[in-house]
């Protein structure tokens, strides 16, 4: 491992690699949900299970991890390395992937959420090892960047999952046609997924990957912010907000997204196999944000970074249009998009690079767009539902940055902590799903619960600056320039 503090571009880009499957299967299940919930006749609650038994895994993993780590007393990723971990991690998936072979054959539901648990699993313990490594794999300062650049990969997985998984559930990619949805068909894009795990982990066994986080105490001269040593990661207020921040914000991405399918179908009269290109487009919507983010964390000159904030969203948009052509869907109701666009490209300029400041800006965008899509009707409440995406695009990295700041020693530690936060992202959705019910709230008016998790990223981004900064670290005098 050398010097961590010059970013290694080759085996950052085999890390960032791993992004990819982790978004490829948290937007297929928003396939999942609808067809499920149609072949078996389920609630809508009943059909979020899937959120559920994906998202809490890594609640499940990450204590597991936890346990491991304080009962054989050291740190699980310190003593068998990150990359082998990462590569065990992948392993673990592609377990969970052989259970959808019996769960398609049986249409059996409960295999099928164990199989996506087992999967969730082994992410968790990827995600643990990759999200501190992304951060500390070149300049500190521009963490939260690198971050924006490996959930670009991540989103072009969930741009492309849904597609995909579709037109093995469907059966076709032809525009408007009438498909019937066969369950027994999901076991092949899985299965092949699994293979994919294997060859990707064996990739990483014998990658130049770190086997080591570089800690703060090994160089005095590190550039990486801590503040005063505590006993433990939780005696830092930053991370104790942070863990809920990320409780909903995958809450909220993913509930959002999940129910989408069902409003459309109540108040566009979509047919299920219609929905795949308006999920796609949600998830595309944070690929397309978090390029733009990740356009800072190259050393560019004033007028290509500019030129670049501008052209960037543009370019991962049009990678949406080209996957949904290839794709044989209809365009023409996408284009109008470009507009909605803007609003993202401003809202990033206006950040200036601050993760503080553009958790603030964009939890108050993604506000605004869940009223407006409560209190308006047709395509254009469920733009401004998708547009949601936009504006969850970058706040991962903004609250996993933040959080993870000053802790030092116990940064492996809060990173595993926040990992097991995402279950925010079955519970929440579970619990619009079971608000959208027409004898409370209905579908459209659920989304209330996404307003009130943006309002607590709001106050997190405003109460962990003064936090950081009674610490000794300020953003704005770090960032020099910005964005």
């Amino acid at each position: 491992m050398e010097n961590l503090n010059k970013t290694k571009q080759s085996a950052l880009l085999t890390l960032i690699s791993v992004f990819f499957f982790w978004g490829f299967v948290a937007a297929s299940n928003d396939i999942l949900i609808p067809v499920f919930k149609e072949k078996l006749n389920l609630e809508q609650w009943a059909a979020q299970l899937i959120s559920v038994a994906f998202y809490v895994a890594y609640t499940v993993g990450s204590i597991i991890y936890y346990f491991i780590s304080k009962s054989s007393g050291g740190d699980i990723l310190n003593r068998i390395g990150y990359k082998n971990g990462i590569a065990l991690g992948l392993t673990i998936s592609a377990i969970g992937t052989l259970l959808f072979y019996p769960a398609a054959q049986t249409a059996s539901f409960p295999l099928m959420i164990s199989g996506l648990f087992i999967v969730g699993l082994g992410f968790s313990l990827q995600q643990t090892a990759a999200n501190p490594l992304a951060i500390v794999m070149g300049d500190p300062r521009k963490g939260s960047q690198r971050l924006s650049l490996a959930g670009g990969v991540n989103n072009v997985g969930t741009t492309i999952g849904p597609i995909l998984v579709s037109f093995a559930i469907f059966g076709t990619i032809a525009a408007g046609s009438k498909s019937v949805a066969s369950i027994e068909s999901i076991k092949t894009p899985y299965l092949i997924l699994g293979a994919a795990f294997i060859i990707v982990a064996i990739i990483f066994k014998f990658s130049s990957i770190p086997n080591k986080i570089h800690s703060v105490n090994d160089d005095d001269k590190s550039e990486i912010p801590v503040a005063a040593e505590r006993k433990s990661a939780l005696k830092y207020p930053q991370l104790l907000l942070g863990m809920i921040g990320i409780f909903v914000y995958v809450g909220v991405e993913v509930s959002t997204a999940s129910n989408l399918p069902e409003f459309m179908k109540q108040h566009a009269n979509t047919n299920t196999d219609q929905v795949a290109p308006f999920v796609s487009l949600f998830w595309a919507s944070l690929m397309i944000g978090r390029w733009t983010a990740s356009v800072g964390a190259f050393d560019l000159k004033g007028g290509i970074r500019t030129i670049l904030n501008f052209l960037m969203p543009y370019i991962a948009f049009g990678v949406f249009l080209l996957v949904n052509k290839i794709a044989n869907h209809d365009l023409t109701p996408f284009y109008v998009y470009v507009f909605v666009i803007v609003v993202l490209i401003f809202a990033n300029i206006l950040s200036k690079g601050n993760p503080a400041r553009q958790l603030l800006i964009f939890s108050g965008c993604g506000i605004t767009a869940l009223i407006i899509g409560m209190l308006s009707t047709g395509m254009v409440s469920v733009y401004a539902f998708i547009s949601v995406g936009l504006f969850c695009s970058t706040l991962w990295p903004c609250i996993f940055t933040l959080a993870i700041a000053g802790l030092g020693k116990h940064t492996n530690e809060g990173s595993s902590f926040l990992i097991m936060m995402i279950m925010g992202g079955g519970l929440i959705s579970w619990l619009q799903g079971a608000l959208a019910s027409n004898d409370l709230l209905g579908i459209q008016y659920s989304y209330l619960v996404g307003v009130a998790c943006f309002g607590y990223l709001a106050f997190y981004a405003w109460k962990v600056s003064s936090i950081l900064k009674s610490q000794g670290i300020d953003y704005d005098a770090k960032a020099g320039s910005g964005h």
